[in-house]
């Protein structure tokens, strides 16, 4: 069986009960990026790492699915936005969009 957000979110509230907020979810993807952070602290490639990316993006697809979101297409939506903006390079990997000038 393929999971989707929608089977994740009901065997969340199965098992959980119902989350007191959307901010709820938010947390607890941050919890879990922490401890994946924790583990890549550790060894950059840590066997452990794969189950920390999934525990991430469970609580993300839980979270779209509560709040009415088509994940994917928010995605599609966002890298539309990110392809069209210019960037920095601010390290090794990583980067930060330039902002746009203000129109008069």
């Amino acid at each position: 069986m393929s999971e989707t957000p929608a089977t994740i979110a009901a065997w969340q509230e199965a098992t959980f009960g119902t989350p007191g907020s959307n901010a709820s979810y938010a947390i607890r993807a941050l919890r879990e990026l922490a401890e994946l952070i924790q583990w890549l602290s550790d060894d950059d490639n840590h066997p452990e790492a794969g189950k920390e990316i999934a525990d991430v993006l469970i609580c993300l697809f839980g979270a779209s699915h509560r709040m009415g979101l088509d994940l994917q297409a928010e995605v599609d939506r966002k890298m539309a936005i990110n392809r069209a903006r210019k960037w920095r390079m601010t390290g090794p990997g990583h980067g930060q969009h330039i902002p746009e000038e203000p129109r008069p």
